[in-house]
């Protein structure tokens, strides 16, 4: 294809020319389906439509001719400014808009009778309009859809969600063209087999690698403290550097920190210099007035997190901060990516550990993004619970034959080896709820007619399944306002447990203010600004990440050198006093440390497989202590290892570390445990088994709980085949307790672990015991101490303990 003469005189105006693979991306137009990998501000997003911009300028279209999705709410507002300017300055008829959750009803409902040439939407936002029994009319010129920062939605379940979409926008338009962008993609050939319209593969673009990053440690005075993660020892050394440079994104990993971070930067900021505060919990109304002034260059500084991770360009921003250790060297080059987002300027980033450990891994990343050596864990299978949400979505738009939706669906993404009998279980669970629940109306909701295809039972049913679509569980959030009488400024949400510890005159931290507890009042956290100085914290679902296993054998291998001048000196002598005291872990072997601590035997498991692996080793191994009379009395666990506290210490841990033994502890654990009943809540919700949206109503996190503890404990007792109990075992081994990483170490080291039976405290375990999060073991180990502490009372009052074998009751 060749460009326009209207486009190409606009670049020339500019100065411009194509880049190599914008050009490859015209030549290859009409490929069914194409994966773009670009660094960071070179033009990808451009390249993904300048074909489309192309056609539009040479041919009439009516209607929709090109979807854009991306993840962000954001990122798609972004990309519409962006887009506009060629657009208006070329003179192109093109209509551009957006559909989101923040898109009102009227203009969603113009937009499905009228669509734009262009819609800029979100996997949730194409799910809930493929539902509709007009999607065929709204769809049916659709040329070519776009998936921005492929890499991201592909690690998740809504990317399950939006390739099942993508599965019936290619069978209502058979010559739909796919086109995937990413710049940190660390298989292309898996992200390929996803975009791939099967059995047409998928061409795979590369284009010249960009400026190397300018990437550093920042130097700062004081040496980091051994434990948290706040980061609050260096902003005097931030401060410095958000005065020094244009604008300056500081990231943080959980909502949490970067409240807290924001107010102590705000308290220490005597300049005066105009800083910010976004992340997703921010009322909406907060973060467009943070990213108007972001785009007119009128801020210094954002503190934020993954809400601005991904490639939108608002203003100037010359510098980006990581504060605390980035956990994933995909997250660290995208978030690296915001600064001097252009192709031939390097970008500047500076990292923060936020304590001694994360030097290491701090390292370790940088190390891994000048090598440009990307992790990444292979997902599997597609989700099932994910699956029945999107039957339930088909039904929507009207009758459907079971043979072609199976057929559909095998062709998208992570579901192509998706069995037969596995799509019938789940369209059994959609239409009737199950063996076990089919006797209950409200789960009827499909029924097979005459002529063999499915349909809706009750038409009326389409709204509320319309109500639950999609697939992010942050939703047990209760929203925050000023109190006034006609209904104050919205502040954002803060989640309902956190919320349920409130009492009046309490006050927690939101959007980088104070705020004083008042009550609540039909679900809304109702506040004043009457906070003062002295926040609570308030507690926000954000992920809390694992580090990767890429980053884990980095560290590992680390620890094998015999120096670290890399390292500052306070890391470097505290790496010395472990080798010397005790050793260090490596690759292929297991260390654990035993020693005694303040009356208790200590456990140090240093298994390097992330905090859920950790704390899942945590529960199996107290568990196996118990059965073997150690009386463990609980554990904590980090990152890098796990600590355990118990009466006696631990001799023998080959027997308790086998493999096979593990998986059978870890299912009968399991069965009966909370982490159980969480997974369900969230997989029944994805699933449509239980409904948090109501017409004119919404659940309480609280009601959503007990609806699922009452499904839970009814299918565990009556059916426990029952298909979503099926998905619950297999969302839980892989998501909280993430037992493939414990496997995965296990089979690593084998029989090779190094039991290290020490005086007291290593240099390596001590920051374990600052740790906040201690588990306590409920078990023997309390009935002995008890025992322990009446004998002591009692000698202590001078009655014997030895006890006579009868006792005498007197009359």
């Amino acid at each position: 294809m060749e460009l326009p003469n209207q486009i190409e005189t606009w670049f020339s105006a500019r100065g411009w020319q194509l880049h190599q693979h914008q050009q490859d991306m015209l030549d290859c137009a009409d490929d069914p389906a194409t994966l773009l990998i670009a660094p960071t501000g070179g033009g990808k997003t451009m390249a993904g439509f300048l074909p489309t911009l192309s056609e539009l300028a040479t041919t009439e279209h009516e209607g929709l001719h090109t979807l854009y999705v991306s993840p962000l709410k954001a990122l798609a507002a972004d990309i519409k400014r962006n887009l506009r300017t060629p657009v208006d300055e070329i003179g192109l008829p093109i209509r551009i808009e957006d559909r989101t959750g923040d898109t009102t009803q009227t203009q969603k409902k113009r937009q499905r009778a009228d669509p734009p040439h262009i819609l800029l939407t979100t996997p949730e936002s194409l799910a809930l309009l493929i539902s509709y029994p007009d999607a065929q009319r709204m769809f049916k010129g659709l040329q070519r859809i776009v998936i921005d920062e492929i890499h991201a939605l592909s690690e998740s379940k809504r990317g399950d969600q939006l390739f099942l979409a993508l599965s019936r926008l290619q069978a209502m338009c058979p010559d739909l063209r796919r086109v995937g962008l990413s710049a940190t993609v660390e298989d292309p050939a898996a992200i390929a087999h996803l975009m791939a319209r099967h059995p047409d593969p998928c061409k795979i673009l590369h284009a010249e690698a960009g400026a190397p990053p300018d990437i550093e440690m920042l130097e700062i005075d004081e040496a980091p403290p051994w434990a948290g993660s706040g980061g609050r020892y260096a902003i005097p050394s931030v401060l410095r550097e958000i005065a020094r440079h244009k604008t300056t994104l500081i990231f943080h990993n959980t909502r949490a920190q970067a409240e807290l971070f924001f107010h102590d930067l705000w308290l220490a900021n005597e300049a005066q210099l105009p800083i910010a505060i976004h992340h997703g919990s921010l009322a909406r109304e907060q973060r467009e007035k943070v990213e108007s002034a972001m785009a007119m260059g009128a801020l210094k500084a954002v503190v934020c997190t993954g809400s601005l991770d991904l490639g939108i360009d608002w203003g100037d921003v010359d510098l980006v901060i990581q504060i605390g250790a980035p956990k994933n060297v995909k997250r660290l080059v995208q978030r690296i990516g915001r600064a001097n987002h252009r192709y031939n300027a390097p970008s500047k980033a500076r990292l923060v550990p936020a304590n001694r450990f994360e030097v290491m891994e701090c390292i370790a990343a940088l190390n891994a993004v000048r090598d440009h050596d990307l992790d990444g864990d292979p997902r599997g299978s597609g989700p099932r619970d994910v699956l029945c949400q999107h039957i339930l979505i088909r039904a929507c738009a009207g009758p459907f034959n079971a043979d072609d939706l199976y057929a559909e669906i095998i062709s998208a993404g992570a579901y192509t080896a998706l069995s037969r009998a596995q799509f019938d279980d789940c369209l059994e669970f959609c239409a009737t709820g199950g063996y076990a629940l089919r006797a209950y109306d409200r789960w009827q909701r499909l029924l097979q007619t005459a002529d063999g295809n499915w349909q809706l039972r009750d038409p009326r049913a389409s709204q509320r399944i319309r109500m639950n679509i999609g697939t992010i569980q942050d939703t047990d959030t209760l929203k925050v306002r000023l109190k006034n009488r006609m209904g104050g400024k919205p502040l954002g949400e803060v989640e309902e447990g956190f919320a349920a510890t409130l009492t009046a005159g309490d006050t927690f931290l939101i959007g980088g203010q104070v705020v004083r507890y008042e009550g609540l009042r039909e679900m809304t956290v109702e506040v004043t600004r009457r906070g003062g100085d002295k926040p609570k914290i308030a507690t926000f679902l954000g992920t809390k990440f694992a580090t990767s296993t890429q980053l884990s054998e980095r560290i590992l291998m680390m620890f094998q050198q015999q120096d670290w001048p890399e390292l500052p000196p306070a890391t470097r002598d505290w790496l010395h006093l472990q080798r010397k005291a005790s050793q260090l872990p490596s690759p292929n072997r297991l260390m654990i440390e035993s020693f005694p601590h303040d009356g208790r035997a200590q456990t140090v498991v240093y298994g390097f497989a992330g905090r859920n692996a950790q704390q899942t080793l945590g529960l199996l191994l107290t568990n196996k202590m118990e059965e073997a009379g150690l009386g463990p009395l609980g554990f904590v666990a980090t990152d890098y290892a796990t600590l355990i506290w118990s009466l006696d210490p631990v001799n023998q841990p080959h027997d308790m570390l086998n493999p096979a033994t593990m998986r059978d502890g870890l299912e009968t654990w399991l069965a009966g445990n909370a982490v159980m009943k969480r997974t369900f809540k969230a997989s029944a919700t994805i699933a449509g088994l239980i409904e948090r949206n109501l017409p004119n109503a919404r659940k309480s996190g609280r009601q959503a709980t007990f609806s699922s503890d009452i499904l839970y404990d009814t299918l565990h007792k009556y059916d426990p085949d029952h298909v979503m109990m099926q998905i619950t075992r297999e969302e839980a081994m892989r998501g909280l307790v993430d037992f493939g990483r414990i496997e995965q170490m296990l089979s690593r080291v084998e029989d090779r672990i190094d039991l290290i039976t020490l005086d007291r405290i290593s240099p390596l375990s001590a920051p374990l015991f600052l740790e906040a999060g201690r588990v306590p073991v409920r078990g023997l180990a309390e009935e002995r101490l008890m025992a322990d502490e009446a004998e002591r009372l009692m000698s202590a009052a001078g009655v014997p303990m030895t006890a006579p074998k009868r006792w005498a009751v007197p009359f």
